[in-house]
């Protein structure tokens, strides 16, 4: 059985080989694990002096958890089994986040969801022109999770809030811009990073890092963040709706905001309820208590009907057409609205 965690460690550097390239690095719980493992191996080990996370796929760093095998688990009834997988990614992503040894992560492709769990709690997230980075639960029945919830709010302006509703990507430079990412790196130069990362046995990362960063262009997103934060700075999802619905017949923001609003009348309304929350309690909550709070959200949100549709539409049957119960936000009652934010408290 092909191994999808690699490890290695040359003179003084650690490397972490994501090699599950037919599965875009989707995280199950083996690769979980094995990363766990090395990780704490080497956080006491004096010859390891930083670590180096990449992908050996040309399309992806890593798409996310592997939230298929969720759901198998969730329509079987298996509880268990869905709690020790998120257990286990939630402990991986605190680990990456208190890393006591600089976390390099080589991100050259799309990083998604729990791909962002494994790299932006780490020290340094090196992005190039081919990146892509979202968290698109909301598309499939979900919230966003890893600690996004503590990420998120501590964006430029509004920016996590409306990455965390539309699920939107976002390319390497806007992933600058934002926050998301430290370092923009060509995507021809990362060879050559990475083995002067290596040849400097873990020693002056900081200047082999300035001699291959490059300043992004201007992103897609350059242009829009008033716009964003006048229509995601906000204290409700309803006045999210409201003001994107004036933003739309405005000339300026006319486009971007349809596109959005379209974007969102995709989503599961019981997703954008929670997501909204998530990230309003995230702003004033430590990192642990944000995971913490994911994963109560998440054994709740597993077995539910949206969940389960919406991994069905994206990745089983790939119809893209999911139905979702409600099927549009305006036809969430106060009270299941009230039953949906309860869970976020266990």
């Amino acid at each position: 059985m092909t191994v999808p965690v690699k490890t290695s460690v040359h003179d003084g550097v650690a490397t972490i080989l994501l090699d599950r390239p037919a599965a875009l690095n989707a995280l199950d719980l083996r690769m979980v694990q094995r990363m766990r493992a090395a990780l704490e191996a080497w956080r006491d080990d004096e010859s390891v002096r930083a670590v180096v996370v990449r992908s050996t796929s040309p399309k992806a760093f890593c798409s996310g958890g592997d939230i298929r095998a969720v759901r198998e688990a969730a329509l079987r009834g298996d509880a268990d089994a869905v709690r020790g997988y998120f257990a286990a990614e939630y402990g991986l992503d605190a680990a990456v986040a208190g890393y006591p040894k600089p976390y390099v992560s080589l991100i050259d492709g799309y990083a998604l969801g729990g791909g962002l769990g494994i790299s932006v709690h780490g020290s340094v997230r090196v992005v190039t022109e081919r990146a892509g980075l979202a968290m698109p639960e909301t598309a499939i029945g979900f919230f966003p999770d890893i600690g996004a919830g503590y990420f998120l709010p501590r964006l430029r302006g509004a920016v996590g809030t409306y990455l965390g509703l539309t699920g939107a990507r976002v390319s390497g430079a806007a992933a600058v811009e934002c926050g998301l990412a430290t370092h923009y790196v060509d995507s021809g130069d990362l060879p050559s990073l990475e083995r002067e990362l290596t040849a400097s046995g873990g020693r002056d990362l900081d200047a082999v890092l300035a001699r291959y960063r490059t300043t992004p262009p201007p992103s897609e997103l350059h242009g829009h963040y008033e716009a964003i934060d006048r229509c995601f700075g906000v204290q409700t999802l309803e006045e999210v709706f409201d003001r994107l619905d004036d933003a739309a017949r405005s000339e300026e923001d006319g486009e971007w905001a349809r596109e959005t609003l379209a974007a969102l009348r995709r989503a599961a309304p019981s997703s954008l309820v929670l997501t909204f929350e998530v990230i309003r309690r995230g702003a004033s909550s430590s990192l642990a208590e944000c995971l913490d709070r994911d994963l109560r959200l998440a054994l709740r949100v597993a077995p539910t009907h949206d969940f389960t549709e919406g991994v069905r539409a994206a990745l089983v049957d790939k119809d893209r057409q999911p139905r979702w119960s409600p099927g549009t936000p305006a036809e969430l009652t106060r009270e299941e609205r009230d039953r949906l934010v309860a869970w976020l408290d266990g």
